[in-house]
């Protein structure tokens, strides 16, 4: 952004920016999208069965409307196609998973200046949260993966591999989506215990059961108890310390044939650390919710790889939303 830009105006714009982001993970906390979605509908309508006040209901559809996500005609309020197509629950293309997890973080944001301070966290990692908040979590990963995984897996050649290693892979997105594409791939998604149901119904979703398998584990703590020919690392590095991604890595490559495959998916930063800019403030989110996470440039993961022997390390052309990269390389 040119100096030009930096007005007091658009400073304001970025410190209130924030009531458009509460206003839309109420919306999603309430439901209303789904609620609206091919009805119009009164305020007091949409009131009742909220439970809410019939006032306060109208001047939230009111600010939804004003921000494009409801449309508001003649007293009545009717869900925006666009809001529709990613905040309806009847959408296959759901996105309010991933929201509600960003509005579990609201809370842990609004304390920052105490982390920078001390270098600590302030919100509890994600196997001590609550049912609901876990659920929020893991599938908001499966809503992020579902808009990505589509376009990266047919960039990656993984037609001469047979068996993948998805490390750490949640409800396992990735995993099926590599395997759809993939007729003679089979995989296994190694996580902890507690992910095994939302794991499982994403596999079966996908009719996928004779071909991913779900390996319970703590990839810190535990042996991986097989052996892969191509091991996905997606977006699991950035929630630990150097030390904890060198023991991730060499596990990965141990579980690796000789010439298996490595990918890693990560927020990657410039070598400068400070840009692009999601990746920046992405290492501000995992000081907030993790004791020594933070994302990384190109060089440090490389360096990392090529640590634990791995040779041919290089920078798939792939770029995905929020700057993930991915970097391939040969055990």
């Amino acid at each position: 952004m040119d100096e030009a830009d930096w007005t007091p105006g658009k400073l304001l714009e970025i410190s209130g920016s924030y009531w458009k982001t509460c206003a839309l993970h109420a919306g999603a906390q309430l439901d209303v999208f789904t609620l609206l979605d091919g009805e119009w509908l009164t305020s007091a309508e949409v009131a009742a069965p909220l439970g809410g006040a019939e006032r306060s209901v109208a001047m939230f559809l009111n600010a939804l409307s004003a921000m494009g996500l409801l449309l508001h005609s003649e007293g009545r309020y009717g869900c925006a196609p666009w809001a529709g197509e990613f905040l309806s629950k009847r959408s296959e293309r759901y996105l309010g998973y991933i929201i509600l997890h960003h509005a579990n973080l609201m809370a842990s944001w609004a304390r920052l200046h105490e982390s920078v301070i001390s270098g600590r966290p302030i919100r509890e990692s994600a196997s001590r949260r609550d049912e609901e908040e876990r659920e929020h979590f893991l599938m908001g990963m499966f809503n992020l993966a579902m808009g990505i995984a589509p376009g990266l897996v047919p960039q990656i050649d993984l037609a001469e591999r047979k068996r993948l290693l998805d490390l750490g892979g949640g409800p396992g997105t990735y995993a099926v989506h590599f395997c759809l594409h993939n007729p003679g791939l089979s995989a296994a998604v190694f996580d902890l215990p507690t992910t095994r149901p939302f794991a499982e119904k994403t596999i079966a979703r996908f009719a996928l059961d004779q071909r991913v398998t779900f390996l319970p584990g703590d990839y810190l703590e535990d042996p991986i108890p097989e052996t892969f020919d191509v091991a996905w690392l997606s977006q699991i590095l950035h929630g630990e310390g150097p030390e904890g991604c060198r023991t991730i890595l060499h596990k990965a490559v141990t579980a690796l044939e000789p010439g298996g495959i490595i990918l890693i998916h990560e927020f990657i930063l410039d070598d400068t650390m400070d840009a692009p800019l999601h990746p920046a403030l992405f290492s501000l989110n995992m000081l907030l919710g993790t004791e020594s996470g933070q994302t990384y440039t190109e060089a440090q993961l490389r360096g990392m790889l090529e640590e634990e022997g791995v040779r041919d390390v290089r920078r798939l052309a792939f770029r995905g939303p929020n700057d993930s990269g991915i970097l391939a390389g040969v055990v």
